[in-house]
């Protein structure tokens, strides 16, 4: 991968999407993170629900409104989740930078995705919030507002391939109730899983936010 300007602290949200490991053991790039590679976290299929972790990871949930945010995002697909990882270090790491940096924005937030499915093969939608609508896009980079709809946020600390068992709660919860989603779920990766050392952080204390918005 080659070398990127860092675009703000807050982008260190997206390792909480990605396990993060040195390219090689060369000491001068294991102390800068734009030299490392990373290692999606999720699985090429969901752990079925009679297969728990063996912590059962941290799920809280809320009914809420969701945050208003200007998404800058890139459609793609990858077969497995090796190929998803190279192509959200190239979206995040690679593309969102160069867009940012000629439309004059800054992020506004951590970094987020849509998946259509927890499952390979993956169609997905990887985004960063922005501070405004930039004023020319790439054609392959697309603008989407979100509005601040009523939303059902589960807050998930524990092994990010785990995330399938907040998606059954949260679907649970919304058939109890019976609300129905208005439009598709997203996870905001809040958590950092890498410390300042470059050491893997505790599972149980990374949190991803999945959003269900609902009427």
């Amino acid at each position: 991968m080659n070398q990127q300007k860092k675009l703000n602290p807050i982008f260190s949200g997206l390792l909480c999407l990605v396990l993060l490991c040195s390219c090689n053991s060369d000491s001068k790039e294991k102390s800068d993170k734009d030299t490392v590679a990373p290692v999606i976290l999720k699985k090429d299929k969901p752990t079925p629900r009679n297969e728990p972790a063996k912590n059962a990871p941290i799920i809280n949930i809320t009914d809420t409104i969701a945050i208003r945010y200007n998404v800058i995002y890139v459609k793609d697909s990858a077969l497995n989740s090796v190929r998803l990882s190279q192509k959200l270090a190239q979206i995040y790491g690679v593309k969102m930078a160069d867009v940012i940096k000629k439309n004059k924005l800054k992020i506004a937030g951590a970094p987020m995705a849509w998946y259509k499915s927890q499952k390979a093969p993956f169609f997905f939608e990887a985004g960063l919030p922005v501070d405004k609508k930039p004023a020319k896009l790439p054609k392959n980079i697309l603008f989407k507002k979100l509005n601040g709809d009523s939303a059902l946020v589960a807050h998930y600390y524990g092994p990010y391939e785990e995330t399938s068992q907040a998606y059954d709660a949260l679907k649970d919860w919304l058939k109890s109730a019976k609300k129905k989603s208005t439009s598709p779920p997203y996870e905001i990766y809040v958590g950092d899983p890498i410390d300042k050392n470059g050491k893997p952080v505790d599972p149980y204390r990374v949190q991803t936010d999945i959003v269900f918005p609902h009427n």
